[in-house]
């Protein structure tokens, strides 16, 4: 259990945010009035009380809502939580979307101090209930009723296709198939065949967003430009090679030439990787071998599971 000790709003992007004794907070917007507010996953942040009393601590001069805080409470450690974790705050009702940040330009604080904790501290979070929050008021862990859907991101890798040469079908098929199962879409990118911002987006989905699943398409032939399975094995902590060893031997009873195909799957952290070939035809194929599978795996990867063995 913690308690609220600031409200922060800013009614301007870029401008600092000041703090309030109260604030509406309207589901699946924000904080009413907050430059922030949207249909989006990042709707209000949240920082521990207790981070910034130690950054102050350093010689930092920080006013609540410095970081860009919506919510400072005291109690919590919030980037201890899971991403899928729920908090009540009276009648408000949050549930954490991302961990931590990617800092775009050093702030003023950090040119100050050479630090700022809201990029590692700080988390985010969508309104799932509304209502007023005041300062002052108790904000506690609150219990899921069912069982959360699978999130998954779609990522599409194609130079022609990032330059606008190309229309991406292969994505949106992957998209539909995994809507159709039950899983929520929370993102799709249509990258070039740059290994690096591969990389840095599959670093940011599985770390901070905590995805379930992301599935690319393309690159993963022998072309010079074909690195989705570099820029995978980069950022894998585990390798999962039953998957793409399935994908390549049913793939192999259709069309010989499966056997270029230099797709891997991998873990990183509690999210499974899988590159998928790049035509929609192939695409279609990959997914018959697998989808029913892996909502075990999923489910193992998230500690929900009991054991794999056969009896």
């Amino acid at each position: 259990m913690g308690t609220v000790k600031a409200i922060c709003v800013s009614g301007e992007r870029g401008v600092q945010k000041h703090p309030v004794e109260k604030a509406g907070f309207a589901p699946e917007w924000g904080i009413v009035g907050d430059a922030h507010g949207g249909n989006w996953h990042r709707q209000v942040s949240l920082l521990g009380d207790e981070k910034i009393q130690a950054f102050r601590e350093k010689g930092a001069q920080v006013d609540y809502g410095a970081f860009g805080e919506n919510l400072v409470v005291e109690g919590f450690d919030f980037r201890s939580l899971p991403v899928g974790t729920l908090l009540r705050c009276g009648p408000v009702l949050l549930e954490i979307t991302q961990i931590g940040k990617e800092c775009h330009s050093h702030c003023e604080i950090y040119k100050a101090m050479g630090d700022c904790i809201m990029p590692r501290e700080g988390v985010f979070a969508r309104v799932l209930e509304g209502g007023e929050i005041q300062v002052g008021d108790e904000m506690q862990l609150a219990e899921r009723t069912g069982v959360r859907p699978f999130q998954a991101a779609v990522i599409t890798l194609s130079d022609k296709g990032a330059m606008g040469q190309r229309r991406d079908e292969s994505g949106p098929a992957i998209v539909k198939r995994l809507e159709e199962q039950g899983y929520q879409v929370v993102e799709t990118l249509l990258l070039a065949d740059e290994q690096a911002v591969l990389q840095k987006q599959l670093i940011r989905l599985c770390d901070q967003r905590q995805l379930d699943l992301i599935l690319t398409t393309g690159g993963t032939g022998f072309a010079p430009r074909d690195v989705t399975p570099e820029a995978t094995m980069a950022v894998a902590h585990r390798n999962a090679p039953g998957i793409a060893e399935a994908i390549r031997a049913a793939s192999m009873r259709i069309t010989p030439r499966a056997m270029l195909s230099r797709g891997v799957s991998v873990i990183r952290g509690k999210t499974l990787i899988v590159n998928l070939p790049g035509s929609p035809k192939a695409v279609q194929e990959s997914m018959d071998v697998f989808l029913d599978v892996i909502p075990h795996a999923l489910t193992l990867l998230r500690g929900e599971g009991g054991e794999c063995a056969r009896k």
